[in-house]
């Protein structure tokens, strides 16, 4: 029974494999028809891709005429930022220096109106304080004084009095009449507007540019417009469209062939369907016969019956056993052909092409030198370049386009059509970078500081301002109002009084110390708190000391601001040339930047995207890794060992039919040689002591 199960199990191998490759090959239509479709889309697609290269150069020449037209900004600019870093400088030291004269003006007339209401206060107080000191000489004068009693109290008064007086004194200060005199002489030419106007001039750089330019980038222009026109030329002057018009109609002409033939594929693939089917059935057939024999056999058999007597079933059973050997005897050979040539096939394609195709070696065998042609080193290279001796192999075509790069890399067309020749940077930028190095600009209009200018600064650094006496301004600024304080000097006077007999000369004396405390109060005390003159004091002072830093070495910084101003500007008439050189091949260089670019992404897409050649490598591995060894290898190594391994267990069935169906078939006769086997010696033998036994003979005879 287990033998029946395993061959019932290698028919169903034998068949599922059958049907397997049917379903396959009717499968294939829609897989074949995808790698036409592909193979189409690449044929298609290479023409747009390549126009679409050949089209992106407008993109790079129209940024190249954005930086053209741009050229003031861009050139412009580079050229006054770099010669703004002296320029500038020397621009905002004048400028600085203008607004230096505007403060010493403001300075100078700070001085003069604070000094005015300065000494007026200081003038009115100083003839109080005189009037108050004569009268109390003339009190200390008085015969009263001479008495014993008051003569040294008043001689200590009258050496006192000459601490009455102001401390500090304006009106004995130098006016600033004439410094002020010869500033508004140098303000009456307006240098701040002079220098705005060498600012305006520097600033128009980038317009100067322009101008000096105009007529050069037109003919740069026009280069880039031939450039443009050179490559359309060149790019429809190539082979491309002929042989991809020729590889369509190629294409085109094997699909009508595959979609013609394919019934007819179809057709021949059913033969081979309903004769591997047959076969199977066959095999079924036997597996039947001897099912059937076992079944009746062991359901109809009698151990008690002799071989004559056996029941019809169970000689229904041994004749289905010996019809099952019959038909063994009859198929086997057949059989054992079939499944000879599928082992032979199947087994050789699997190890000759599937397996060497799957770890690439099938593809160094063919690219093994003078193997194909005896000639030709490599095959590949001499179909396709007549030069055997160019390094282009199966394995390394396949892996590119496995890789989908495109067909220029992986066939190395740059031995037919070298595209870094036609792409070569030099070929296009030479004319471009010529004509950008004839930019000649002139800056020699941009006037910086006229010489009015600068006579204006030594003006100012001759105004003599250096010569005030600041010293003696910030002294008396610092200075008290009196030389004693007049409220106590009234409180020590009426102290004196007191010590005085009473009478005229004490009362005399009280009255000068209330004169000298109102004075105090409506006049020292304004001076020293009253808006009026803390203000003129306090801008005395923060004018003088102004004006004191402004005149510090005032002559030197003047010489120092024209010395810059005529270095800027003989950097601009002289050695601006070469900074605009310099800038000018950066410009020029990134106008060729545009194109370098522009190549390198050419032969970038080129290389990897255009054409990008995997529907090749599809088609390969559809025709051989799918088609040839998944579809028809793999079933009919299947179909083969299923059918062999349920034709090998035909042999131990036929053997074990033969033996087990003579005891399930009716004898006409007793077999004797079971009896002589179990050794029984009666009348079943030929020879029965001698006398000729009939039933033996007749019985072999049958037989």
């Amino acid at each position: 029974m287990h033998r029946a199960i395993i061959k019932s199990v290698g028919v169903l191998c034998a068949y599922a494999a059958n049907q397997h490759l049917t379903n396959q090959v009717r499968g294939a239509k829609k897989l074949v028809n995808s790698n036409f479709k592909d193979l189409k889309i690449f044929l298609n697609d290479t023409p747009a891709q390549i126009e679409y290269l050949v089209n992106q150069y407008n993109t790079t020449k129209d940024k190249a005429l954005s930086d053209l037209n741009n050229v003031g900004p861009l050139l412009g600019s580079r050229v006054q930022e770099q010669l703004g870093k002296e320029v500038r400088p020397a621009l905002d030291a004048a400028l600085t220096m203008a607004g230096a004269i505007r403060e010493t003006k403001e300075a100078l007339e700070n001085v003069s109106v604070s000094v005015e209401v300065l000494q007026e206060g200081t003038e009115r107080l100083h003839a109080n304080l005189t009037d108050v000191k004569m009268h109390l000489s003339n009190t200390l004068n008085d015969s009263a004084c001479s008495a014993t009693q008051a003569a040294s109290t008043c001689n200590i008064i009258r050496n006192s009095l000459n601490q009455l007086n102001i401390n500090a004194n304006f009106s004995g200060l130098p006016g600033v009449s004439s410094q002020l005199a010869k500033i508004n002489d140098v303000l009456k030419i307006d240098l701040s507007s002079l220098v705005q106007k060498g600012y305006a001039a520097f600033n128009d750089t980038p317009d100067l540019v322009v101008n000096q330019t105009r007529n050069i980038l037109s003919d740069i222009k026009n280069v880039l417009e031939s450039i443009g026109s050179n490559i359309t030329t060149f790019a429809k002057t190539l082979p491309v469209q002929k042989i991809l018009a020729d590889l369509t109609i190629y294409l085109t002409q094997s699909e009508a062939y595959v979609q013609d033939y394919f019934p007819v594929v179809e057709q021949y693939d059913f033969y081979r369907w309903l004769g591997c089917l047959i076969l199977c059935c066959m095999v079924v057939l036997i597996l039947i016969f001897y099912c059937l024999g076992l079944l009746c056999g062991t359901c109809g058999y009698d151990k008690h019956a002799s071989p004559t007597t056996r029941g019809c079933i169970s000689n229904t059973g041994g004749n289905f056993l010996m019809a099952g050997v019959g038909f063994s005897f009859l198929f086997s050979w057949v059989l054992m052909t079939v499944v000879v040539l599928t082992f032979v096939t199947g087994g050789n394609v699997e190890k000759l092409v599937c397996e060497p195709f799957e770890d690439k070696t099938l593809f160094k065998v063919l690219d093994t030198p003078y193997l194909l042609n005896q000639h030709w080193k490599n095959y590949l290279s001499g179909i396709l370049f007549k030069n055997p001796n160019i390094n282009l192999t199966f394995e390394n075509v396949y892996s590119d386009c496995k890789e989908n790069k495109g067909i220029y890399t992986s066939l190395q067309l740059e031995h037919l059509f070298n595209i870094n020749e036609f792409l070569n940077i030099s070929m296009y930028t030479e004319d471009v970078a010529l004509k950008i190095e004839h930019i000649q600009i002139n800056l020699s209009k941009i006037i910086l500081l006229d010489e009015i200018g600068k006579e204006n600064l030594l003006n100012f650094s001759s105004s003599g301002i250096e010569g005030i006496n600041f010293a003696a301004y910030l002294a008396e600024i610092n200075k008290s109002v009196t030389k004693v304080d007049l409220l106590s000097f009234a409180n020590d006077l009426e102290a004196r009084a007191d010590q005085l007999p009473k009478g005229a000369l004490e009362n005399a004396l009280k009255g000068h110390a209330n004169n000298i405390r109102m004075i105090h109060n409506q006049q020292v005390i304004p001076l020293e708190q009253a808006m009026k003159y803390v203000k003129a004091r306090s801008t005395l002072n923060q004018s003088i000391r102004l004006l004191k830093r402004t005149s510090s070495e005032l002559t030197v910084k003047v010489k120092n601001v024209i010395s810059a101003v005529n270095a800027a500007q003989l950097l601009i008439n002289n050695n601006a040339s070469l900074v605009i050189v310099q800038e000018t091949k950066k410009y020029m260089d990134t106008i060729v930047g545009y194109f370098e670019q522009y190549i390198e992404w050419v032969k970038e897409s080129i290389a990897m995207e255009v054409a990008a050649c995997k529907p090749i490598a599809n088609v390969i591995d559809t025709a051989v890794d799918i088609f040839l060894c998944s579809y028809i290898t793999d079933s009919v190594n299947t179909f083969w060992f299923g059918l062999g391994g349920s034709s090998i267990f035909l042999i131990p069935a036929i053997i074990f039919a033969v033996k087990l169906s003579k005891y399930y078939r009716r004898m006409d006769t007793e077999d004797v040689y079971d009896d002589m086997e179990n050794g029984n010696n009666g009348y079943h033998k030929e020879h029965l002591y001698g006398i000729h036994n009939p039933v033996f003979t007749s019985s072999v005879e049958q037989w």
